[in-house]
């Protein structure tokens, strides 16, 4: 059978494609068999497809569509789709569909991570609000003093959770946008270890005067701010926290915070900029963390075309490296 001068150009598609004709796979082009495997042309589709839902869509007289797995190793998704282009002949394109679905399930997760985020300080407030409109409760001014603590802490839980919320949502609107501004962040480093009231613990280095980037000033200032933050909280009581600027003749400028804590086990290190995960879960909700910071920091980082890296031994501290390009001129 003489292939049809049109499917020929099947063969500059980035998509698996396959020509059928009276149930038989006429044409295939690279991308199909690469997926399917060369063998397919000349096969009946029932047996170069094995996936009844498929080969059902495929021989269906009006064409059809259908979502199925197991085409390739990996656990992939895709859907087949067939046009019907003749009597007896069909153009069947295969799309991926794994990574889609891996967004909508991580759009799915965030949604119930942030709601159960919300819920466990929301329902702490709701049950002490309760026990202080309890009439034998109003009396004791211990007490009630103790139950409006938590209540004030529980709803700076969920002011910092919205708040950072809030961040990653104005991030991802604005991540396409490559920065421009020049900022000098040897001097943003010393500004915001300023910020911190035990802001003598914090010692910042650099081997120039300046290091200028293009980059936002609010975003970069809020990943120098996590960071040290971060530092402060999870590093050895009382210890310093070493912020160092280093800026290469390559074109990149190395910004790392040290602390001197205990550090984190190797296993949790891959995870670390996940939404919501947590080395340590009490100790995180201890210190008011919401387990978005670090997150937040690799969006912002990407943004910049940089790179992120967190590097940790148990016992030995975490040291928390960026890179970001320097301006040019």
């Amino acid at each position: 059978m003489k292939i049809p001068d049109g499917v020929q150009l099947l063969e500059h598609l980035q998509t698996p494609a396959l020509m059928i004709s009276r149930g038989q796979v006429k044409f295939a082009n690279t991308a199909a068999t690469a997926l399917l495997g060369a063998h397919i042309v000349g096969q009946d589709v029932r047996i170069a497809i094995r996936d009844p839902r498929a080969v059902a869509a495929i021989l269906n007289e009006h064409g059809g569509a259908a979502r199925v797995s197991g085409l390739s190793t990996g656990g992939s998704v895709w859907e087949v789709d067939c046009r019907v282009i003749g009597p007896h002949e069909r153009i069947v394109s295969l799309y991926d569909l794994s990574e889609r679905i891996s967004v909508a399930k991580a759009h799915a997760d965030f949604v119930a991570n942030a709601s159960h985020e919300l819920r466990t300080p929301l329902a702490n407030v709701l049950g002490y609000v309760e026990t202080l409109m309890n009439p034998k409760a109003g009396g004791d001014e211990a007490l009630r003093g103790r139950f409006l603590g938590t209540i004030r802490h529980e709803a700076q839980r969920m002011q910092a959770l919205i708040s950072d919320l809030m961040s990653l949502s104005r991030i991802e609107a604005v991540k396409h946008e490559v920065p421009v501004d020049s900022i000098d962040v040897v001097a943003l480093a010393h500004e915001v270890s300023g910020e911190f009231r035990n802001g003598a613990h914090v010692s910042v280095q650099a081997n120039g005067d300046s290091a200028v980037v293009a980059g936002d000033r609010g975003q970069l200032s809020q990943v120098l701010r996590n960071l040290i933050d971060n530092a402060l909280k999870y590093g050895k009581p009382g210890g310093k926290v070493y912020v160092a600027l280093e800026a290469a003749r390559t074109g990149w400028v190395l910004v790392t915070v040290r602390d001197e804590g205990d550090g984190i086990p190797p296993e949790h290190l891959p995870r670390l900029t996940e939404r919501f995960y947590r080395a340590d879960t009490s100790r995180s909700r201890a210190v008011g963390g919401t387990g978005l910071g670090l997150s937040i920091v690799k969006h912002i980082v990407e943004r910049h075309r940089g790179r992120f890296d967190i590097d940790s031994r148990p016992g030995q501290g975490t040291t928390a490296s960026l890179m970001l390009p320097l301006k040019d001129g």
